[in-house]
């Protein structure tokens, strides 16, 4: 008789039926996350983690001892290199990557950030490093790469293939699954440049509370989550935002009014090379400023730079405004 895998608890930890399954502990998910980024898991075995994890959602806990599998995995030298981690994840199809001009305006007023995110996971959607080219803008495929962008520019941006191939390969597994994985949640909390401040975005709500509770748990740097247009890091502002924080071993929501009183309708269609003329001012449209400026504000806020959402909101259109509209 063939001996049980070691990997097999794990499974049934999870699986064990309605009445007999559980979630794992923290250390039981560092120690599985562990053997499945070290490749000591079947093919088998992975996909019916993935999907279990799945089906019952991912708690704090399992997220937290994930994250921290992750970055021993990554073995991550403990140095800051960048002020804010933003993770881009989901892609956008509604509207363009308005975010991508809010961390370069941070990046211009001297806060060094670090993005990094999935690439082409998901048909019909536009990914970070589409808008980046045009505006000139390196994709980092190494980390020495990245540090010295961010040393240059104040910003890099690196797919999570240079992070790791296994993490890359573990979220390309959605078109066989059919179903989205952890790794997409785990992924927005790797923080691979060991910034102090995190911004992450959920696109289903019942995550919002998971990445802020999972934070505190692991008390490793300030995060501010909420619901991002399409999954992205980028402020809707045709509704009203709830941003959750995480800081100190303090968890709190605050309440984001809606910008504009009616919905815009979304883009006829993406163009990647929209960007840039907007930054430059060749081109004007409500929602996207708002977006930029939106999303700034929450990053601001989370920094420390306002004590409210209206300070935080009057300093990002400050910025915006003036803006050197030469730079890209």
């Amino acid at each position: 008789m063939q001996e049980e895998h070691p990997f097999a608890p794990f499974i049934r930890i999870l699986g064990k039926g309605k009445n007999g399954s559980r979630g794992l502990t923290a250390e039981e998910a560092f120690e599985s996350m562990s053997m499945v980024l070290e490749d000591k898991v079947t093919a088998e075995q992975l996909g019916a983690f993935l999907m279990l994890l799945r089906v019952k959602e991912e708690t704090p806990e399992e997220v937290a001892g994930f994250v921290r599998a992750i970055r021993h995995f990554l073995k991550q030298d403990g140095q800051t290199y960048a002020d804010l981690d933003w993770s881009s994840y989901a892609g956008k199809r509604r509207h363009s990557p308005w975010y991508v001009l809010s961390a370069l305006l941070l990046a211009d007023n001297g806060i060094k950030v670090c993005m990094h995110g999935a690439e082409g996971h998901t048909p019909g959607r536009m990914y970070t490093s589409e808008v980046l080219k045009p505006l000139g803008i390196e994709t980092s495929t190494t980390l020495d790469h990245a540090k010295q962008q961010i040393e240059k520019n104040n910003f890099c941006y690196m797919p999570i293939s240079t992070i790791s191939d296994r993490l890359k390969d573990i979220i390309e597994l959605r078109p066989f699954l059919g179903l989205r994985s952890p790794i997409h949640t785990v992924g927005r909390m790797i923080n691979p440049l060991k910034a102090p401040h995190s911004i992450q975005a959920i696109f289903h709500p019942g995550y919002q509370s998971v990445h802020q509770h999972a934070a505190n748990i692991m008390g490793e740097e300030q995060i501010a989550v909420f619901k991002g247009e399409a999954g992205e890091v980028e402020r809707n502002p045709d509704t009203k935002c709830t941003v959750s924080y995480a800081i100190d071993g303090k968890t709190w929501d605050e309440e984001w009014p809606a910008i504009f009183a009616k919905r815009h309708v979304k883009e006829s269609t993406l163009d990647e090379n929209r960007l840039g003329p907007f930054w430059r001012g060749e081109e004007t449209d409500e929602y996207a400023e708002a977006a930029i400026v939106g999303t700034t504000a929450i990053a601001l806020r989370l920094l420390n730079k306002a004590e409210t959402p209206d300070q935080a909101l009057e300093l990002a259109q400050d910025m915006w405004t003036k803006r050197n509209k030469t730079k890209h």
